[in-house]
Formats: C-alpha cells, structure tokens, sequence
C-alpha cells in the first residue's frame, strides 16, 4: 500500500469514528428529551414468524440478532426492576411483565431456526421462577422442542429439557427419560447416561441435583450457563450449611427451652468461631421461630425450594 493510500485509509478510519461519536452523543441527547416507547407495547411486533420471515427474506439472520437482542432487552429490563408482588395474567398465572417473552423468543428462532443460544438461553428465561423469570416451564420445553425439530440430533436440548422437567416439574422420570434419549445421540457426552440412572434413582435429593448441575457446568458453551449452574451449586452448598446450623439451633433451642433469634448465643464456641456466612459470604440469618435461612441481601437469594422440604415424594 502506497503512502497515499495509507494516508487515506487514516482519514476514513478517524471520519468514521467522528461520524460514530457525533451518532452516539446525538442519540443521548435524544433519548433524553424524547425517552424511547417501552419495549412491552405489543403492537410492535409481527405474531407470525413466516410472515416475518417473508417480510425479511435476505436479511432473516440479521433480523433475528435484532429480535434476539430485543428479547433480552425486554428480559433485562423487567429482571432488573424491583418486584414486589408482580401482577398475574389470569388466564396463565405468569407474571405479566414477561407475556411478550415467548413471542419474542418464538420469532427469533423462527427467522433463525439453528440459534442455539437463543434456545437455550430462552429456555432459562422463560423457566426460572418470578420475578427471575416467566415461571412458564411448559413454554421452556416448547422452544426446545421446536429447536429439536430443526436439529434432532442436538443432545443439549434434550440435556436441558430434562434440566427443566427435572427442576422445575419435579418429574425425575420424565427427566431421566430425556437424560436418557439424550445420551443416546452420537457424540454425546458418557456422563449423561450415569446422570439419567442417578436421576431416576434418588428422585430428586441433593445428591443428584449437585450431580446434574456439575454435568450442565462442564457442557455449558457459554460463559451466562456455566455462571449459572455455579451459582446453583453454591446454593446447594448453602442447603447443606443451613441443615448443619439448624441442627446447632435445635440443640441450643432443646438446652436453653427457647429458640435464639441470632447467632450471639451460639458463638465463641468449637463449632461456630464467628457468624456463618453463605457460599457468597452473606451472614446467615434466625428468625423469630429458630429456622435457619439465607438472606435476602445474599446474592444466593432466593434458595429453591427441594421436594423433600416441599413435603412432595418422589415417584417410585
């Protein structure tokens, strides 16, 4: 390259990023004055994903990056707000903040149907329980289902609808029988098959959970889903911690005839030196009844729930 020419690839590189500077301030200055409509306002989108498709015939990946985004735009948003009692639609129990989820979610994959990430990011969305999330397993399984029609032979999904069926329906057969078609596919990982048989066997209880959510871990293609099941194994961590402490709370409740409200009775001793903190490092708390639990201010908050706590049997 000449001198002149390197002279003017200078000058449109530096034009360039004036133009995107200039664009970006000016965009500030306008989302300040004129705040862009809610992303919620539902007559903003196509319903049908083929006319859609049509609508963007050409350019249909570049429109589901767009939609992809807008879903987790739309998700973010609604996550980030603070919820108190989230209203309900009625005719679904889920909270109507997340009603547009789905759709969003449905013509992404629609314009796009081989976007992984949007089926199996979508599917954690639409699963986790308010206001984390939609609270619609069913819909989760869905828009997994539909990316099995267009690659039947994608193991993660069948993983992760026995992911869901295993934690949020409680149906440790159906989970193992998707654990097990999953680990039939070529090319799947050996662990899975263990997964569906320690699934079906222990029906549930911590061991097999810790079990699943070590196997998502070491699956997980990106960085959210490994981030993700981490956290919950350090949640199981904190059920275990919280069994240990509420069996110390018991015995102090047995010795002093009355339950501590804090853990100042309990400490200088042998087995709690100092306040017990969760896995993130968030203090424990005792309420008024002597029940151990962990803090709404812990990162860790709120725990799941477990069948046995739930008082709900396994199958046999």
């Amino acid at each position: 390259m000449g001198k002149s020419s390197f002279v003017q690839v200078v000058a449109v590189v530096l034009l360039v990023g004036a133009l995107l500077a200039a664009a970006a301030g000016l965009q500030r200055v306008r989302e300040e004055k004129y705040p862009s409509t809610a992303i919620a306002d539902a007559s903003l989108y196509v319903t049908s994903g083929n006319t859609l498709r049509r609508m963007t015939a050409g350019y249909n990946a570049l429109a589901a990056d767009l939609y992809w985004i807008r879903a987790i735009q739309y998700y973010g948003d609604i996550n980030l707000k603070p919820h108190v009692a989230p209203a309900l639609v009625p005719s679904r129990g889920a909270p109507a903040d997340y009603q547009l989820l789905y759709p969003l979610l449905d013509l992404t994959t629609s314009l796009d149907p081989r976007f992984n990430i949007a089926y199996r990011f979508g599917s954690i969305f639409l699963a986790e329980a308010p206001p984390g999330g939609a609270g619609r397993p069913d819909l989760a399984v869905a828009l997994l289902q539909k990316g099995l029609r267009e690659r039947p032979d994608k193991w993660e999904y069948m993983q992760d609808i026995g992911f869901v069926y295993y934690w949020w329906f409680r149906d440790f057969h159906a989970a193992a029988d998707w654990f097990t078609r999953a680990s039939q596919v070529p090319g799947a990982p050996w662990w899975l098959r263990s997964l569906a048989a320690t699934t079906l066997l222990e029906g549930g209880d911590r061991r097999s959970s810790r079990t699943m959510w070590e196997a998502i871990r070491q699956s997980a293609e990106i960085d959210w889903l490994r981030h993700d099941a981490e956290r919950r194994l350090s949640q199981l961590a904190a059920l275990d911690q919280i069994d240990a402490l509420q069996k110390l709370v018991d015995q102090a409740t047995r010795r002093d005839g009355a339950p501590p409200t804090s853990w100042t009775p309990l400490l200088g001793g042998r087995p709690l030196p100092g306040i017990p903190v969760d896995p993130a490092g968030t203090p424990y708390e005792v309420d008024a009844s002597g029940r151990v639990r962990l803090s709404t201010r812990s990162p860790l908050f709120p725990i799941p729930e477990e069948p046995q706590r739930l008082g709900t049997p396994a199958r046999p």
